[in-house]
């Protein structure tokens, strides 16, 4: 899954066709639980204007986008070192979708692979081959040509041992040579080849075995983007995401390019002449930062033509913000969801994967369950949400609907079962708390994100909620933390700040949770491993698995094993959505429209 609660992981359904992201957490909101029924919302995917283009306005103006979020973005621009939602956002005018920065694949609505991109992909499975063939006006905005060492150099940056991308998960080691240039074993990767030279436009990459997920843009086994290798070869690999190429001077292959960015605030950009699909209509493109305490008013006061699709919004604002005039609501089920993670290892940075600690203050599955038993999320849902956010189920979202486990109970609330577990697994009251089995005291750390008053108000109800079966829970730092130093923390190879914490996932537009969970990942930040969640993991894109039906029964068996565990447990499901001036026409943001940017126009030269 492709790097969006606060949010450095959440993502739109047309976003994240390429990287797994870190979110920043959205409000928790309506309810979808069997005991609770509260309508969630119906929203389109795309605003249809009849209005006619005003193409005045459309080619002397500037569409003005919202960016909502209460930290700086770090300023990342290259999809394979990007681990928060906020950069794939900020920087997204530089690809055909939103969160799709020089993609490599057209798809159709269900993410599959199209011809017709910047590059066509044919899979031979007979061959164990997959053939990238660029289309022959690639160019980067620069002017440079597109070429297949482009196509292979993200592989480098991903696997390099002194990397610092977060992208890298097993999956990967069914290139041939992957593993041994990830080890450091190799300087190059083998199982790479280029039919007309590392210049020309065709690459193959030779896997040990084929997978279903590869038909699919954003799966784990090929990588969805280019990199310029001529412009940042030069850079040594560990320096790439703070060189001057990635952070204030990036090229491009989408319909625009950069023109400035102010560093943590905004990003300016203007039509890319070099690119190869559709003319941009709009001249200019301004993005900016805005807070959560803040975005309402911008949008009511019609500051912003629309919010970033991916932009994390809450049920509170769209309560404010559907009946505002001049706008029009659009949205689908989320690429993203949140979830609780629960620290029961670390990360061996020499043999570079997780382990589990069996002595770690949670590596009980029954104290696992019980915090989440104690939980009141459909309450919370339902109070916050006004339809557009519910409690989630499993960790994997409704908008995978062939994988989803509808079935899945998840963790509605049981005081009675979680006070049950409690007593059953040795953690005695001794005074107002329970202690640890062996008598010691016991102190959980809890993990949480800035955000909205809501977001705070939910905090609190969860440590009353724990303070109810006996668990002395306490913010981490005395407080809810700065985004950016709260994953600077859970992404330790090892800390003991945080025992438990809540966050979100941006996911990639393929389902396989390997670059999440699985032994290798880096973004296994709780550091959950076993035989079993392995083994799942891996019969997702085994050869029975062309079976799609085999497949889907694999997932939901997954789903069920995961909730069972607890190290991961789903939070929220929700709806991306976003409000659109009524000025903008062209706005889809259905995976199937692989001309975002360029399709927007303006009717009018100010806003409605």
């Amino acid at each position: 899954m492709q790097g969006s609660k606060a949010k450095k992981i959440a993502v739109t359904a047309a976003a994240m066709l390429a990287a797994v992201t870190l979110a920043a957490c959205s409000s928790s909101s309506s309810s979808s639980s069997s005991s609770t029924k509260t309508t969630q919302v119906k929203l389109k995917t795309a605003y249809n204007n009849t209005g006619k283009t005003n193409q005045t306005a459309t080619k002397n103006g500037t569409l003005k986008v919202a960016e909502p979020n209460d930290s700086p973005f770090e300023g990342i621009s290259d999809p394979v070192l990007q681990d928060n939602q906020e950069d794939l956002d900020v920087f997204s005018p530089s690809g055909g979708q939103p969160g799709a920065s020089d993609a490599l694949f057209n798809t159709d609505k269900n993410y599959k692979i199209l011809k017709g991109g910047l590059a066509n992909l044919k899979l031979d499975r007979k061959a164990k081959t997959a053939t990238i063939t660029l289309r022959k006006n690639a160019k980067w905005s620069n002017g440079m040509p597109v070429t297949a060492k482009d196509i292979e150099y993200p592989y480098e940056v991903i696997a390099n041992p002194q990397t610092t991308s977060q992208q890298y998960s097993s999956d990967f080691n069914a290139i041939e040579g992957m593993a041994a240039y990830h080890s450091g074993k190799a300087k190059t990767i083998s199982g790479f080849s280029y039919p007309d030279g590392q210049s020309g436009r065709v690459a193959v990459i030779h896997f040990s075995r084929m997978t279903p997920s590869m038909q699919y843009v954003g799966n784990t086994f090929l990588w969805s983007t280019v990199e310029p290798y001529e412009y940042i070869k030069n850079v040594p690999i560990s320096k790439l995401a703070s060189s001057e190429q990635i952070r204030k001077k990036p090229i491009f292959t989408g319909p625009y390019k950069l023109d400035k960015v102010v560093e943590g605030e905004s990003t300016s950009w203007s039509p890319n002449k070099y690119y190869w699909g559709k003319k941009p209509q709009i001249k200019h493109i301004v993005i900016n930062v805005v807070s959560s305490s803040n975005i309402d008013k911008a949008i009511q006061s019609k500051k912003y033509d629309f919010i970033i699709p991916g932009g994390v919004m809450h049920g509170t604002d769209y309560k404010e913000l559907k009946n505002t005039k001049g706008y029009q609501i659009v949205g689908q089920p989320a690429l993203s969801y949140g979830y609780f993670g629960f620290n029961v290892g670390h990360y061996d940075t020499k043999a570079q994967k997780n382990v589990m600690d069996k002595n770690s203050k949670m590596a009980n599955v029954k104290l696992r369950q019980a915090m989440m038993y104690a939980l009141n999320l459909d309450q919370l849902n339902k109070k916050f949400g006004n339809g557009v956010t519910w409690r989630a189920n499993t960790l994997i979202p409704p908008i995978f609907s062939k994988y989803y486990d509808k079935s899945a109970k998840g963790y509605p609330l049981n005081i009675k079962k979680a006070n049950q577990l409690l007593d059953e697994a040795g953690y005695k009251k001794k005074g107002k708390w329970r202690v640890q089995p062996n008598g010691k005291k016991l102190t959980i750390y809890f993990g949480a994100m800035q955000g909205t008053s809501t977001q705070e108000a939910e905090y609190q109800d969860y440590l009353q909620q724990w303070h109810k079966i006996g668990l002395h829970v306490v913010f981490a730092t005395g407080k809810p933390m700065e985004m950016n130093s709260f994953y600077d923390t859970v992404q330790k190879p090892k800390q003991s700040k945080i025992d438990v914490y809540d966050a979100a996932w941006g996911l990639s537009s393929e389902p396989t949770p390997t670059g999440l969970y699985g032994t290798t990942a880096t973004y296994n930040m709780g550091h959950f491993v076993s035989k079993e969640n392995t083994k799942l993991m891996n019969e997702m894109n085994g050869s029975k698995s062309w079976n799609t039906a085999y497949r889907v029964k694999i997932f939901k068996q997954w789903q069920q094993y995961m909730n069972k565990q607890a190290a991961y447990a789903p939070d929220n499901f929700s709806y991306n959505w976003e409000p659109v001036n009524k000025r903008v026409k062209g706005f889809d943001v259905s995976p199937a429209n692989n001309e975002f940017w360029s399709n927007l126009s303006f009717t009018s030269s100010n806003m409605k």
